[in-house]
């Protein structure tokens, strides 16, 4: 199977899994539900996934269309800075908007106990090589601290997002988590500013 129809099958069972995990909620989804909904067929579900529970690691899959969409829509005139504002405005804005807060904590709270892959920190994922590039442009251009690497200034910004996804799990959506972060993460970029 070709690499792009691998990934579209794929990505055809995750959306489909998470939109009706949003509309209808997780426990009450079948995977006959995802399979129809996506237009795949049973083999092919089981052949990327082992049951229902293991769509819940791919919610990091999602988050990295978003970023692969977003970086389609970068200014290039824009700096660094407002890059990674207005990426993390966005995907904030997509996830209040179509991820369950249900969902989102158990994933999160999954990432906390799991002994197998931790899908929100690899490495490879497009949302990290995203950052590296507008963090090694910042650095190319000035904008951003020379004194730590690349990698540091990636990490130190994951963090704070991951930080904000947490916290408002937590506090059970209580507050909007777009507009929250609009006020925090300027402040957790200001230390990787010069």
């Amino acid at each position: 199977m070709s690499r792009k129809r691998t990934k579209n099958t794929k990505g055809k069972i995750i959306s489909a899994a998470w939109k009706l995990f949003y509309d209808q909620g997780y426990d009450e989804t079948t995977i006959d539900e995802i399979i129809a909904e996506s237009g795949t067929s049973k083999g092919s579900f089981y052949h990327y996934f082992e049951g229902k529970d293991a769509l819940l690691g791919s919610l990091s899959y999602l988050f990295d269309e978003k970023y692969e969409e977003l970086e389609q829509q970068l200014d290039m005139h824009r700096t660094c800075f407002e890059k990674l504002i207005f990426l993390n405005q966005e995907l904030f804005t997509m996830i209040e908007n179509s991820i369950s807060m249900e969902l989102l904590a158990h994933l999160l709270s999954t990432q906390l106990v799991t002994k197998g892959e931790k899908y929100l920190l690899d490495r490879n994922r497009f949302y990290y090589k995203l950052l590296r590039k507008i963090c090694q442009e910042g650095q190319e251009c000035g904008e951003f601290r020379t004194d730590l690497s690349v990698n540091e200034l990636v990490k130190m910004y994951a963090i704070a997002e991951r930080a904000l996804l947490y916290d408002w799990c937590i506090c059970n959506g209580e507050y909007s988590l777009k507009s929250y972060s609009s006020s925090v993460i300027p402040i957790f970029l200001c230390k990787i500013c010069k």
